[in-house]
């Protein structure tokens, strides 16, 4: 069978990048060796930034939602000994700090992985995705072409897959990195955990609709302990080094700190908690995802958004090039913009695991970052598909909260009024390119119309002061424009370019421009 896109593993970087390849138009197969969706919850929160990549697929959004509007109200996070504990260090509390919501559309997402990963499965088939679970990949070859690859179902049939370009989002163990050879830095790893998702009559200790996540650090072990999520089950992860302890009613109860707890085991896994980052995420026409590319500690809750986002990030590019819109050598941009933030977010989970579950403490653990929430909306992209401005120092990181529309930035979030009806610059972002030109520059309107039909670009033009009205009278501050000026947003919300102010020739510069991003010289 012939396919543009083959990928391999059903987590968070495959279903998503399934989803936004199937919503785009683009055909897609993806094998799991696993029966289904993941029954534990596993990584827990969607964070912004990966919602407002998902939330264009129409419904998707809302479904996502629903899933935390059934768990609860709030989250906290603490450093402890039990889940009694009279005096845990509390760590995060949304009661207490509740997140700055107006600056996304999107919102935070707290949800179990498992249940997220349901949602994903089910729209990505709905958009027509073809998913087959049961089903292991073999092996691989490829040539300037294409890629040949083999893949085996459950009852041992064979088939022989012909695509364009493969996903590798098959875990931290990736058979395909490695039988690709591709090298890996990182810490590797750090130690092994036993989850063991059990029940248990905790009424009188945790909030009814409030998500627990207490970090533990006993005599016996160290681990984490997480309930309210919203699966009909709490799990306790325990540390272990050799052999895990089979007596999981003795965990648990040391865990919540009631020694005559009746517990009901319902599943346990084990798995290595790691620091493991590969050295590339593109092999000719293969692509690392997920914890293929970048497996880091859970001490932070970002591994899981981390994935979403590079299946979301791929999926926008291939379609790009599938479909003419970019030349074959745009891929080159995924690699040169996602791995230094792979890194930098496995490197933040590594530095919290020292302070959160020692004795992980490594005094040659990278510092934790100054400004954590820079992270989740204030990373920044650096490559070719990027033109940056003249003394620009190439920082990875920069404030959300005062936006400033620069090159490589993430585009802020401003209130538009578009025929009596409040919408968000991000709900523009997704199906394509965005120019927005201020309330002077409907010569920048003209230019991207016209530039548009003749590259055969999805790209959507607008005025804002035209047919958008800026509510709150903030678009030119945080774009980073005058009255003349105009700003190009990629799909992914991310600011490719802009003009502080009118041009002579707006038509040819923005072709200019176009040209080089999409690597169409």
């Amino acid at each position: 069978m012939r396919v543009p896109v083959l990928i391999v593993g059903g987590g968070y970087a495959g279903l998503s990048a399934a989803t936004m390849l199937a919503w785009r138009g683009v055909p897609v197969l993806l094998v799991e060796r696993h029966a289904s969706t993941s029954l534990q919850p596993k990584a827990f929160g969607v964070n912004m930034r990966a919602m407002e990549l998902l939330r264009p697929v129409p419904g998707l959004e809302k479904e996502l939602s629903g899933i935390w509007q059934g768990i609860g109200d709030s989250m906290r996070i603490a450093v402890a000994s039990s889940l009694t504990d009279p005096e845990p260090n509390v760590l995060f509390d949304t009661g207490a700090v509740p997140f700055p919501t107006h600056l996304s559309p999107a919102p935070d997402l707290g949800a179990p992985q498992a249940e997220v990963e349901r949602v994903l499965r089910a729209k990505a088939e709905e958009l027509g995705a073809d998913l087959r679970f049961s089903t292991e990949f073999v092996s691989l070859e490829q040539d300037d072409d294409g890629v040949t690859a083999l893949i085996r179902a459950e009852d041992g049939t064979e088939t022989t897959v012909l695509a364009d370009y493969v996903i590798a989002a098959d875990g931290y163990r990736s058979r395909l990195r490695n039988q690709l050879g591709i090298p890996t830095s990182g810490r590797g790893v750090l130690n092994h955990l036993q989850a063991i998702m059990f029940d248990a009559d905790l009424s009188t200790l945790v909030n009814e609709r409030e998500v627990t996540l207490w970090y533990l650090q006993r005599p016996e072990f160290t681990g984490v302990f997480i309930t309210g999520t919203g699966v009909g089950a709490h799990v306790l992860g325990v540390t272990y080094e050799g052999e895990p302890d089979p007596d999981f009613e003795k965990l648990v109860r040391l865990g919540v700190g009631v020694p005559d707890l009746d517990v009901t085991v319902l599943d346990t896994t084990t798995f290595p908690t790691a620091h493991v980052l590969a050295d590339r995420y593109r092999e000719g026409r293969v692509f690392l995802a997920g914890d293929a590319a970048h497996t880091m500690p859970p001490t932070g809750g970002q591994g899981g958004s981390t994935a979403l986002q590079d299946g979301c990030d791929l999926a926008w590019r291939l379609w790009l090039v599938i479909t003419g819109q970019a030349g074959p050598r745009f891929l080159d941009s995924y690699d040169a913009e996602r791995r230094p933030i792979g890194k930098l977010t496995a490197d933040a989970q590594l530095a919290n695991l020292g302070f959160r579950m020692p004795p992980a403490q490594r005094v040659d653990y990278p510092a934790p970052l100054e400004d954590p929430f820079a992270a989740l909306l204030g990373y920044r992209y650096h490559s070719f598909a990027i033109l940056a401005e003249p003394g620009d120092g190439g920082s990875l990181l920069e404030d959300p909260r005062t936006p400033n529309g620069r090159p490589g930035g993430r585009a802020a979030h401003v209130v538009l009024d578009w025929d009596g009806r409040q919408i968000s610059t991000h709900d523009l972002f997704g199906s394509g390119f965005v120019l927005l030109a201020g309330p002077y520059g409907q010569a920048w309107v003209d230019a991207g119309r016209a530039v548009r039909d003749q590259l055969g670009l999805r790209l959507a033009p607008h005025r804002i002061g035209g047919e958008l009205l800026d509510v709150d009278e903030v678009w030119l501050e945080r774009y980073g424009v005058s009255k003349s000026g105009a700003v190009l947003v990629r799909p992914d919300g991310f600011v490719a370019w802009r003009s502080p102010g009118a041009d002579l020739d707006p038509a040819g510069t923005l072709e200019r421009v176009l040209l080089q991003i999409l690597a169409l010289w």
